[in-house]
């Protein structure tokens, strides 16, 4: 089913609801290459990875919605983003784990992650993994 409307702006209720929560461009870049996976490759699992994959070129997730990256930070988010045949790398989840490690300690610090500041890169982006997944959790109840 198309995610876009004819006029090319998404459709909220075709959209998952961490997008929902998200800005007008975020919900574009989903629907659009939501779309444009459905006609490559039929709809499904891999038509939703595809739009994903694109989403998190531009944005992250912060908490319970996708974010704008900040300028000079677009481009693949972790291994598995950046794609290529056979890409089985695990996903970073929506964080942005080629971000420098100060603002991934940002994020952590806006999202009240305990143990912050004594933590590598690494797991920062494990622990911004889990705080996404508690705060999406939340919004849904």
């Amino acid at each position: 089913m198309p995610k876009t409307t004819k006029k090319g702006t998404a459709k909220q209720s075709e959209l998952p609801d961490t997008i929902k929560r998200s800005d007008a461009k975020a919900q574009r870049t989903f629907a659009k290459a939501h779309d444009a996976a459905v006609r490559e490759y039929g709809e499904g699992q891999r038509a939703h990875r595809v739009a994903y994959g694109a989403l998190k070129h531009t944005h992250e997730k912060v908490g319970d919605h996708w974010e704008p990256k900040n300028k000079g930070a677009k481009g693949p988010s972790d291994e598995q983003s950046k794609g290529g045949r056979d890409t089985s790398r695990p996903s970073a989840g929506g964080v942005d784990a080629n971000a420098s490690k100060q603002h991934l300690y940002d994020l952590a610090k806006e999202m009240d992650v305990p143990g912050r500041s004594q933590m590598s890169k690494k797991e920062l982006v494990k622990a911004l993994q889990k705080a996404n997944d508690r705060a999406t959790a939340k919004a849904r109840s």
